[in-house]
């Protein structure tokens, strides 16, 4: 996976970030989604740099190889924002100010923060099978609770890390024929760590209280997201129909929206549909090859 790109792990004051990178050009970040790693872009991400690209992928916060501080009571350490920190101070321990930017499922919320909080570093905004949290949960329906029950389970204390960590291989299902063997073993590796389980699980549960906050007092100030913005969703996610035109809703949140971008597959979309997310990204953030 990953031929030509480099790795390293960023020692931060209170974390440590893995990043893969390589390339040359304008620089994209892309930003996995639960339960995933980095290595769920490991087909776009050296596509983009054959466009003309260079492709940052960080692991997030407690996923994969990242580490961050123990969990606090109020899960603020794991937080959009704090997760949004650790990517922006690694970019700049890089040499990057400046920057596209791509997330899929959480890490859309991450993506969702930065460019929130710090538009002076974002160029172009991709937010791949999301709308804000605060929306979702505006519009939660039996069908919506049903389907993404995890996002209420998971909030749950203690309870989700004894059945999760029981049979991790069982909760949380792949194979290496869909998401290629070294994916797949990255991806298991991650999952089977104790650690890293409680850390995903923070990320929901910062989701349904700080994050939520933070999403509320952005609304209450009237802040919008600056940069231009693509709304892409997988075809199988039925996004529109859990809460409604994707499109509309991000237009009450950004200035300048497009799409929709809809990519084959079920929800992993790097991994599903490779080939149609890297065209509509390379053509949205203005593929140097033409």
């Amino acid at each position: 996976m990953f031929d030509g790109f480099q790795t390293d792990t960023i020692r931060l004051d209170d974390s440590d970030v893995f990043v893969r990178y390589g390339g040359s050009g304008p620089v994209v970040v892309l930003l996995h989604g639960h339960p995933r790693t980095s290595s769920t872009w490991y087909r776009v991400a050296p596509a983009l740099v054959d466009r003309g690209f260079t492709v940052v992928c960080p692991d997030l916060r407690g996923y994969g190889r990242s580490r961050g501080p123990a969990p606090s009571p109020d899960h603020a350490a794991h937080s959009k924002r704090a997760m949004a920190g650790d990517v922006r101070e690694a970019l700049r321990r890089l040499g990057i100010e400046r920057f596209h930017l791509a997330g899929h499922d959480r890490g859309s919320y991450v993506a969702f923060r930065i460019a929130m909080d710090h538009p002076e570093n974002v160029d172009r905004l991709a937010l791949l099978d999301c709308i804000p949290i605060s929306e979702h949960l505006r519009r939660i329906t039996p069908g919506f609770a049903t389907r993404w029950f995890h996002w209420f389970f998971f909030a749950q204390p203690d309870t989700p890390e004894r059945v999760i960590n029981a049979d991790p291989d069982a909760w949380y299902a792949g194979t290496p024929d869909r998401l290629g063997e070294e994916n797949h073993a990255e991806f298991r590796a991650a999952t089977r760590d104790p650690d890293v389980v409680r850390a995903m699980l923070e990320d929901y549960r910062a989701g349904l209280t700080v994050d939520l906050a933070d999403e509320e007092a952005d609304r209450a100030a009237g802040r919008r997201i600056e940069r231009p913005l693509l709304v892409a969703w997988s075809a199988g996610e039925n996004l529109d129909d859990m809460g409604g035109d994707p499109v509309a809703v991000w237009e009450a949140w950004a200035d300048d929206v497009r799409g929709p971008a809809v990519i084959p597959g079920d929800h992993h979309m790097a991994e599903e549909g490779p080939d149609e997310l890297t065209d509509a990204l390379a053509a949205f953030f203005g593929d140097p090859t033409g």
